[in-house]
């Protein structure tokens, strides 16, 4: 097996975390004692990771190939028993999993290492920000509904007496932390070197943060942090990912799923129910998979630049190399969480516009989600009015006059761009006719809509417009503009629309 420089840095560093602590080291049984610690009986292993994700890795990216590991690796391996994944404020990331015995857990290590199934998950991760620990606790989690969990590792200054913390460790529960609205569970553990731990997990953030302050006014936790080295102190507070895929979140795997080849996705799909509108590609989930025979040795790719979620509907914004570089949007309607329609425009790759721009570049955050409604009414009625109305008075009604960034290829930013195009158009016998609005969707700022009519020299044609309003006007367009094939070209008999 052939692994990346990244992947291989990974595992570096995962092999150095290990042998930071004293398991790597040592046959000694998850219930055998090192000189540290006061005699207890060991419930559970928790092994902590921390790490940032690669820059180029998109969170939503992340969070799903992190579900599928969870599922087709880790909680099948002998001896687990849970795994939450988290995230902070930083965006810095933890993976938690409790295991049966330290042995259960060294096994899936050496297995995840020499399993190619997981070799792109490795590369998702920042190596050099990995940090991992493996604590002996003194409870069994049962936390299963937490939404919310705090992590401090640290040392106990030297000399303490460790039978002393650990009474007072355990007092912090029952004089503070237990009494807390929210509180679900708190386990404390040890490592074979003494290195201390206590997850506290809590229903939500908003109680974890009521608490702060509280706590560290209380005598108890007072008493307990004095005890503590506070040079070697680590906090964590994490918020654990929401392991139910979003509709959104299943087609973007769905369409990541031509550059890993994974088969996951696949059964985001409604095997019993799959209406497709791409009028090149037979219907239901058969057409789906005849085209993916067909695809060349390199395979097909893509990268979602953008993708939204409206209801039943996701529409995605995506680079493709799909039989040659193309640009496409992808509009996807689920049942019961399934996909089950799909529609689409696609079109070649063009040089950038002449003013510079490319048919992806801009604007991506989603900002204005109580607004989404409102925004779709103003696209709506600038396509019926402008657009196919011909109003064109109402013109700076919908479109900004002073900032109208324009991602069409042939067309130049502001109104005088468009101006421009629409008498070219007329000068040589062209035509863009919009003759019905089809779909109106939306997130926040952004809307999509999807026209039929005539383009160029009248060929019948779909129209898929992207906009982004500021303060209820459009401020920046991209689209995809693509002919209707005849009739007696079609592979299935759904329609365009």
């Amino acid at each position: 097996m052939k692994y990346t420089a990244q992947f291989t840095l990974t595992i570096i560093c995962l092999l150095l975390s290990y042998c930071s602590i004293s398991y790597c080291a040592t046959n000694k049984d998850s219930n055998q004692l090192s000189k540290n610690e006061i005699i207890m009986e060991v419930k559970t292993i928790m092994e902590v990771t921390s790490f940032n994700i690669n820059a180029n890795v998109s969170p939503m990216d992340f969070k799903a190939r992190d579900l599928q590991v969870e599922n087709d690796f880790t909680s099948k391996q002998p001896g687990f028993i849970k795994r939450q994944s988290g995230v902070n404020e930083k965006g810095e990331y933890v993976v938690v999993v409790y295991w049966e015995k330290v042995a259960d857990a060294d096994a899936s290590m050496k297995k995840f290492m020499s399993d190619a199934s997981v070799a792109d998950y490795a590369q998702m991760i920042d190596g050099p920000t990995m940090k991992m620990a493996r604590y002996k606790m003194d409870k069994a989690f049962d936390a299963t509904n937490s939404q919310f969990v705090e992590i401090m590792a640290f040392d106990v200054k030297s000399g303490t007496d460790i039978a002393e913390f650990n009474a007072l460790n355990q007092k912090v529960e029952t004089d503070f932390t237990g009494k807390r609205e929210g509180f679900l569970q708190r386990l404390t553990g040890v490592n074979e070197e003494g290195r201390q731990i206590v997850a506290v997990y809590w229903s939500s953030k908003a109680s974890s943060d009521a608490s702060i302050e509280a706590f560290m006014a209380h005598p108890t936790s007072k008493a307990f942090m004095q005890e503590m080295n506070e040079s070697t102190i680590v906090m964590g507070r994490y918020k654990f990912l929401d392991m139910t895929l979003t509709n959104k979140e299943k087609a973007v795997a769905l369409l990541n799923s031509f550059n890993t080849g994974d088969q996951t996705p696949i059964s985001y799909i409604n095997p019993e129910k799959y209406i497709q509108h791409n009028l090149s590609v037979g219907d239901g989930l058969a057409g789906f998979g005849e085209v993916m025979q067909h695809a060349p040795p390199q395979g097909f790719k893509a990268d979602v630049v953008r993708a939204f979620e409206d209801g039943d509907f996701v529409f995605t914004h995506t680079v493709y190399d799909f039989f040659g570089p193309k640009i496409g949007i992808d509009v996807f309607r689920f049942e019961n969480d399934l996909i089950v329609e799909h529609w689409d425009n696609l079109i070649e790759v063009q040089p950038v516009n002449p003013s510079g721009r490319t048919q992806t570049d801009g604007a991506t955050d989603i900002m204005d989600k109580d607004k989404r409604e409102s925004n779709k009414m103003v696209v709506q009625n600038f396509v019926n009015d402008v657009i196919i109305n011909h109003q064109n008075e109402k013109m700076t009604t919908y479109i900004n006059p002073t900032k109208y960034l324009q991602h069409n290829p042939a067309v130049a930013d502001g109104l005088e761009g468009f101006g421009a195009a629409m008498k070219y158009f007329a000068e040589n016998g062209m035509v863009m006719e919009y003759d019905k609005l089809h779909m109106v969707m939306g997130e926040g700022n952004f809307v999509l809509t999807v026209s039929e009519g005539k383009f160029g020299k009248g060929e019948h044609t779909a129209f898929y417009d992207l906009f982004r309003l500021e303060n209820g006007q459009i401020v920046e367009h991209w689209d995809v503009i693509a002919p209707i094939p005849p009739k007696s070209e079609w592979k299935n008999e759904n329609g365009k629309f």
